[in-house]
């Protein structure tokens, strides 16, 4: 039986939902229930916030096969009790090295259409870098864990066997992605087992990834070396793409310090160059704090014009320099004050005070399984938000950027918040719009997620439904407004807790969280 489909008891003394708050010995957000289970398990075996994440890390390919892998990139944010903070970069590097000359490229545009709005990626062998999110659960354990691996990978083993039942978001992306899913003969029998997508209630599983998950705890296998990277590197060249057997063997974690943004008596930190989330979603909390109205409300039209005029100066500033962060306004705050008017998050506090936020993200996975062993590699070089220069234009070897921003607020030194979310080029704008709600207006986290959302694409200004004709109203005269007929996975999936036991996971993505009571 799939564990969806089974009565689930959580363990004593935790609470378990889409959102909840208690005092609590520890908390998970995640976007799906196995995802958030798998994490509980492991708090309750007396792991920390690092193991339990690592935990929930490997349950996501099963739970959220469309949107995360072994095959993709990732980033983990991390804050110790003891007051360290580290950010882990373990996302993809443009592949190429060694590669041989080889005809055209297997490299071809996917339309997706979201509902009211439609996206192109680019898919195929040709769209694959090389992949970072094994390495980066394995760096993440062997540095900061302390519950032995057989146990972290348990729960995703169990899940992968017994199966995993597609709630409706899931459903929805799995359909949406079909195309993807139907390129390989692997991934078919996993998705669309009798010939058709499975749909909602259609149950995930996979024994090849329940044994690639037993064999890499115990260190007998890896993607970066041996039989299986040459598979990968064979594949690669039968099918037109550059991922080679070398990109694979000098891939390595890259450990970095996280970018900071002190406002008073908290700092905010978040996902530093090269990657650029994370630098525009601080340079867009400069802009707001400098832009907000003196004294307005949440969600009225001076709010909402704030935040959207900051989302559009944002938008001409995606190649924003280290001298012009840290100058941090100059222009920018002017033009706002005239116009005023894939990827999977997990975020996890434990009761030491240990943090941690994770973004993984397969992209919308290229189509290519890794014979034998349930994986799918990821698209990130058909991702043209990660290649402002063009597809193809790095050379092999570099660290590819992102707009996934995993981030953690501290208080007076302890972490308040634990944040982050999925959804391409709407993650800053999500994450934005949330911790403007907390930080600005001490919203619930409940209240700030469930919030609509707004996103500027640098066309027309995308707005979920529920804000008032008053704040639509200023909205329409400064831009053109797109309005949505109803929430959209499109609009990202945020995940956060906090350090007084307020854990909430967005319901746009059936998402799930837990604490453990005190």
């Amino acid at each position: 039986m799939p564990w969806r489909a089974k009565p689930w008891h959580p363990p004593s003394g935790s609470v378990m939902g889409n959102k909840v708050h208690s005092t609590c010995k520890g908390g998970v957000a995640s976007g799906h229930e196995v995802v958030t289970r798998a994490a509980v398990e492991i708090l309750e075996a007396g792991g920390n916030a690092f193991d339990a994440i690592v935990a929930a890390g490997f349950a996501g390919p099963i739970a959220e096969p469309a949107l995360t892998s072994l095959g993709g990139g990732g980033f983990l944010l991390a804050h110790t009790s003891a007051g360290e903070s580290t950010l882990l970069d373990f996302f993809c590097d443009t592949p190429g090295r060694g590669a041989e000359e080889h005809g055209a490229l297997d490299f071809r545009p996917l339309h997706v259409p979201f509902g009211d709005a439609t996206q192109v990626f680019h898919i195929g062998a040709g769209a694959c870098a090389a992949p970072g999110v094994l390495a980066g659960y394995l760096e993440t354990h062997a540095r900061l864990g302390r519950v032995a691996l057989t146990e972290i990978v348990a729960p995703a083993v169990r899940a992968a066997r017994e199966g995993v039942a597609l709630n409706r978001s899931q459903a929805f992306v799995n359909q949406i992605l079909g195309p993807i899913f139907l390129e390989d003969d692997e991934s078919r029998a996993m998705f669309a087992p009798g010939g058709e997508l499975l749909g909602e209630g259609g149950v995930i599983r996979s024994e090849a990834y329940a044994e690639t998950l037993e064999v890499v705890a115990r260190g007998s296998v890896s993607l970066y070396s041996g039989a299986i990277a040459d598979s990968i590197d064979a594949i690669m060249r039968a099918r037109g793409g550059l991922l080679t057997g070398e990109d694979l063997g000098a891939y390595r974690v890259i450990e970095r310090e996280p970018l900071r943004l002190d406002e008073g008596g908290r700092t905010i930190l978040t996902n530093p160059p090269p990657s650029f989330g994370g630098r525009l979603i601080l340079h867009a909390r400069r802009l707001l704090r400098e832009c907000l109205p003196e004294g307005c409300a949440f969600d009225s039209p001076e709010h909402l014009a704030a935040m959207v005029g900051v989302q559009r100066e944002i938008e001409k500033d995606r190649d924003l320099s280290d001298e012009a962060f840290e100058a941090g306004r100059g222009e920018s705050v002017a033009r706002v004050r005239r116009f005023i008017g894939g990827t999977s998050h997990v975020s996890v506090i434990d009761a030491e005070g240990n943090a941690a936020s994770m973004t993984t993200s397969n992209g919308q996975g290229c189509g290519v399984m890794v014979p034998g062993t349930g994986v799918m590699l990821n698209n990130m070089m058909g991702e043209d938000d990660l290649f402002p220069g063009g597809f193809h234009s790095d050379a092999p070897g570099v660290r590819i950027a992102s707009m996934m921003s995993p981030t953690i607020v501290l208080t007076g030194g302890r972490p308040s918040l634990v944040i982050g979310s999925g959804g391409s080029k709407r993650i800053r704008s999500a994450i934005g719009r949330v911790l403007s709600a907390v930080l600005d207006f001490d919203r619930s986290l409940e209240d700030a997620v469930s919030a609509s959302r707004v996103h500027w694409d640098g066309r027309a200004l995308q707005v979920e439904p529920g804000l008032s004709e008053a704040a639509l109203d200023a909205m329409r005269a400064r831009c053109p407004v797109n309005e949505w007929s109803a929430a959209n996975v499109f609009f990202g999936g945020v995940h956060a807790v906090s350090g007084s036991g307020e854990a909430f996971a967005d319901w746009r993505r059936e998402g799930s969280a837990a604490v453990l009571d005190a």
